[in-house]
């Protein structure tokens, strides 16, 4: 992997990450000079004790181009985009419109591919390899700076998950605090520590997913199940096998055997919903595969622990939590999404269309041949 760092005309930082040694990266931004004017602050609620990210700036993102104006291309003929160039392999740079910046964290855009057509699906193992190594770079500088407590690298896929550029992306977010699904994740560790006798209870998790009839796919390095108590319709969870605390702790043989296992994962994804009502392989223009259907929507989200002590979490340690990675649809049949109505945004309580063991089922079901 080479890795080439400039800045855009308004003074943000753009990385490119290239497969070959030997690539070299000179185009320069010819868009005007400027500066990126950001509104970004925190809010701490009282009453649950959490913050929320004010940046009404991003009202004005850019919401739905036609392909051929889209910003995650490369620039060519004359066209100038976010990426110089004519062409990447990987590209992450600061997001223009970021939900936090300066002292509240910093939000980055991660471009898979120059292909606009394509999805992370498509992509070959290689390419996912590289995605893999820009995910553990970014969460390694981000991880530096002062303002940055947790990292978080995540896709959202799917005009009905909200996205807003149909090109294959995802985002980093660095946040100044340890997010409340994190919080309590690492609650949940201490109080079971206490009543256990030291027990981790990840490694408790998935000692008994692997016992029990949930599990999709296993490698030598990697399980993939659906939890017990999913709150989606498909929902998948993926550890290593050996615990680690977040990407940069993962081994060479777990790294080298991840691309296959993931990119195994997404195009089940895709064929769950497979009819004519249901998800195809490939976004493709439009957010439409090559046979009209649209593909399934999805959530990619990269749990990491945070970084630094966490004296006010009962003592745990940054290596008791356990990297996973939380991959899961709101589509709960052809057709038909999983709202979060009443129940789940008024008290946050969860109610599932879907038996657990019925999509594990389903999943396994849909296995390449």
């Amino acid at each position: 992997m080479k890795k080439t760092s400039t800045r855009l005309a308004d003074g943000r930082e753009l990385l490119y990450y290239d497969l070959r040694d030997d690539t070299v990266r000179d185009a320069v931004d010819q868009r005007p000079p400027g500066r990126t004017v950001t509104t970004s602050e925190l809010r701490r609620d009282v009453l649950l004790g959490d913050s929320v990210a004010i940046a009404s700036h991003r009202q004005g993102r850019v919401y739905h181009p036609p392909a051929a104006e889209c910003p995650l291309c490369p620039s060519r003929d004359g066209r100038p985009t976010e990426i110089p160039d004519s062409s990447y392999d990987v590209v992450v740079f600061e997001n223009r419109f970021p939900s936090l910046a300066g002292e509240t964290g910093r939000c980055e855009v991660v471009c898979f591919t120059s292909d606009h057509e394509a999805s992370f699906a498509d992509l070959t193992e290689e390419q996912a390899g590289l995605v893999l190594e820009a995910w553990t770079d970014r969460t390694a500088e981000l991880s530096r700076l002062p303002e940055v407590r947790q990292v978080f690298c995540f896709e959202n896929r799917g005009a009905e998950i909200g996205v807003t550029l149909g090109h294959p992306h995802g985002q980093i977010y660095g946040y100044p605090f340890v997010t409340p699904r994190t919080a309590l994740m690492l609650r949940s560790l201490a109080a079971h520590r206490e009543a256990g006798g030291g027990e981790n209870l990840f490694d408790a998790v998935l000692e008994r997913e692997l016992a029990d009839e949930r599990v999709v796919l296993e490698s030598d390095n990697w399980v993939a199940f659906v939890p017990y108590a999913a709150h989606w319709p498909y929902e998948v969870h993926l550890y290593p096998r050996r615990r680690v605390p977040d990407l940069l702790a993962l081994d060479e043989a777990a790294r080298a055997e991840f691309p296959a296992v993931y990119l195994d994962l997404l195009r089940r994804f895709d064929r769950l919903f497979d009819g004519p009502d249901g998800g195809g392989r490939g976004s493709g223009e439009g957010g439409k595969d090559a046979g009209g259907a649209p593909p399934t929507p999805y959530i990619a989200a990269w749990h990491q622990a945070p970084f630094g002590p966490l004296t006010e979490f009962d003592g745990v340690n940054r290596e008791d939590f356990a990297l996973h990675l939380e991959l899961f649809t709101i589509r709960r049949t052809s057709g038909k999404l999983k709202f979060l109505a009443g129940s789940e945004s008024g008290m946050n309580v969860f109610i599932n269309d879907v038996r657990p063991e019925t999509a594990a089922q389903r999943l396994r079901e849909v296995a390449s041949s």
